[in-house]
């Protein structure tokens, strides 16, 4: 029996939540605050979104999702250009490549991975952004970066497996 109208629709907003999602609280992330010492150690919201479903549900975070993820965040974050998309990229290939191993792995495995991942990531954007400007940029800023975005990983962690249990329960991948 072929699902109405309604039910399409529903299936089609479940399946497109995790990409909702990521991009609202990374919207969120990037609004620029009155401190300028605050913006540089922001955390990285779409490296933990992209980590986090590409070990769950990779099927509702395919990588053109990825790719427009990383893109707003570039064109909006004012980074060099290509970098976070090249990031996100990598560790959505590496979640793959890892998969079985992550999505069986209890929350402080899951933790450590994304330690070391991001920590890669972080590593990748700190070397492509010295190179693209020529100069050194200072580390502390990337390390600050990292401490804070491994902090808040367990909250973000908590809320997308409550979306995930509440909302896509029942989704299917967009065909």
């Amino acid at each position: 029996m072929q699902p109405n109208l309604w039910q399409r629709l529903d299936i089609l907003a479940r399946a497109l939540t995790p990409l909702a999602l990521t991009v609202l609280l990374l919207l969120f992330s990037l609004t620029p605050l009155r401190s300028p010492y605050l913006a540089p150690v922001m955390p990285s919201i779409a490296l933990i979104a992209v980590y986090y479903w590409s070990v769950f549900r990779p099927d509702l975070m395919p990588s053109g999702a990825v790719f427009l993820i990383g893109l707003l965040h570039d064109l909006i974050g004012g980074g060099p250009f290509g970098i976070g998309i090249l990031a996100l990229l990598m560790v959505q290939a590496a979640v793959g490549a890892q998969r079985k191993f992550f999505a069986t792995a209890g929350f402080p495995l899951l933790w450590l991975g994304f330690a070391v991942l991001s920590a890669g990531a972080q590593l990748l954007i700190w070397i492509f952004s010295s190179a693209l400007i020529g100069r050194l940029v200072d580390p502390s800023a990337v390390m600050l970066q990292y401490a804070v975005t491994l902090a808040i990983y367990p909250c973000l962690f908590w809320l997308f497996g409550r979306a995930q249990q509440l909302l896509l329960r029942d989704a299917e991948p967009v065909r």
